[in-house]
């Protein structure tokens, strides 16, 4: 055996990297790491629209013993389990803890939108006999990744009389797929000379919905009215009830495991879903009651801003948890809320962006976050002078630390990139504007905002594994 030297010693114990979670991990959490990525793109499969995410969850709460939450709930005592739900849109799950809920609650909160395509209000038309649909995208998105690919259309369409209407065509397997065309190659000589952010304009990006015109000369728009009448012998909806519709065109693709290794996961709207997900698994595996009430809170619109009423930035947060007080005889005035709030901990679970070494260049290597590493914690976000970011004070990173170290998690430190290379924002600030200490952290992705993402299963169990024993037993 090399005796090590004193400096190669020294080096060990003061300096820091991060280890690659396979070599640390246990070997009898391997059959855990491969069943919950399974669960995992389950999920992904199951839920392509913060709707369907909402709904999905709701499911998963009543299994594991949840009521929803109404004023008619008098009383509520720990151990109890309750949800509460926004708008169809987002939702907040409460395990009521045993310590009163004004010292505190530790809150893990992540967005379940995802970069999309929204059909416009008034959507269908006709040209050169094919019926199409116009969309809006919604977030940040590369227009370029939604051409040629197969897409499918979620989404509710509520008409005159009131009534719902669930329309969810392209993932059965039976099902007809939908597409955006791109120009060919042999007439895109003008094409290929645009910036990558102009060569497919928002207005090109039409789905293609249909080609069939119906049977009748006096008709001007044949193929159009073909498609109006499938949607109206289907769905029993009018071109009219599409202005009040959220329909969202959305990749087609399933979940998949990625390389020979299986190591990894392949899918759309892992940023963030994976953190949802993972949160909420996290708290529908707390068996005991937690010493302080654990809170999940899933929201939508953090994609573009986090604005609306059914954003982090909204009030049914504030008015859900001074609910709980009240119901637990806790709440005598807002000052009770505003110290439960400052006697909290949270996480906002948001995904980080992993160090691509086809692209190394638009990162910092030395704080960037890596594939198979473990969970990532932020202590700021923002863009350029760290505008429009939330950034966690040194005390909280340090108790943080701490825990991820105490309880064996496999973790890392980055930030999303160069400095005035780009940036983006998180719902950490909604959460701190609430004097609530708050820190991001979440899972490690490759192509991120891609219509294909991909993450490490090894840094999904990790995830989880952060988040189950922060809602347990974080102080």
């Amino acid at each position: 055996m090399i005796e090590k030297s004193y400096g190669q010693e020294l080096y060990e114990k003061l300096s820091y990297t991060s280890k690659n979670a396979w070599e640390v991990l246990k070997e009898e959490e391997k059959p855990f790491v491969f069943d919950l990525a399974e669960k995992y793109k389950h999920f992904l499969n199951c839920a392509k629209t913060e709707r369907e995410v909402v709904e999905y969850f709701i499911e998963r709460a009543k299994e594991k013993g949840y009521k929803e939450f109404n004023n008619n709930i008098q009383e509520l005592k720990p151990g109890d389990k309750v949800y509460f739900i926004n708008n169809n849109k987002s939702i907040l799950l409460a395990h009521i803890g045993k310590k009163p809920l004004k010292e505190g609650f530790n809150l893990i909160g992540s967005h379940i939108d995802s970069p999309r395509l929204d059909l416009k209000p008034k959507p269908l038309y006709e040209s050169s006999e094919l019926a199409l649909l116009k969309t809006h995208y919604y977030g940040g998105i590369k227009k370029y990744h939604w051409v040629n690919v197969p897409l499918s259309i979620h989404g509710v369409v509520v008409k005159s009389d009131g009534s719902k209407v669930k329309i969810t065509i392209g993932e059965d397997e039976n099902d007809p797929v939908f597409y955006i065309t791109d120009l060919l190659v042999h007439l895109s000589s003008d094409q290929l000379q645009k910036k990558a952010s102009e060569a497919i304009p928002a207005e090109n990006l039409n789905v293609l919905i249909g080609s069939m015109p119906f049977n009748d000369e006096k008709v001007k728009e044949k193929v159009k009215l073909n498609v109006l009448k499938i949607l109206n012998e289907k769905y029993g909806i009018t071109e009219e009830d599409l202005i009040s519709a959220d329909i969202e065109v959305v990749p087609a693709a399933k979940a998949r495991d990625v390389g020979l290794d299986r190591s990894l996961i392949g899918a759309y709207g892992q940023d963030d879903r994976a953190c949802s997900f993972l949160a909420a698994e996290g708290i529908f595996s707390i068996d005991e009651t937690p010493e302080k009430t654990a809170l999940v809170y899933l929201v939508d619109k953090e994609e573009i801003g986090s604005v609306g009423i059914s954003s982090a930035e909204a009030s049914f947060f504030d008015v859900s948890v001074a609910k709980l007080m009240k119901a637990l005889g806790e709440y005598e005035n807002s000052l009770d809320l505003a110290l439960c709030f400052e006697n909290s901990a949270a996480i906002s679970g948001d995904v980080a962006a992993a160090l691509d070494p086809t692209y190394e260049g638009a990162y910092d290597k030395l704080n960037s976050t890596l594939i198979g590493h473990g969970v990532t914690i932020e202590k700021y976000t923002g863009v350029r002078g760290k505008y429009s970011g939330s950034e966690a004070t040194a005390e909280y990173v340090g108790k943080i630390r701490n825990f991820l170290n105490s309880n064996n998690i496999c973790w890392q430190t980055g930030l999303l990139g160069k400095v005035d290379q780009g940036g983006g924002g998180t719902i950490a600030m909604f959460i701190a504007r609430k004097m609530i200490n708050v820190i991001d952290s979440g899972v490690p992705v490759l192509s991120m905002h891609s219509t294909f993402e991909i993450t490490s299963k090894v840094d999904v169990y990790m995830t989880y594994k952060f988040y189950n024993q922060f809602l347990r037993k974080f102080e």
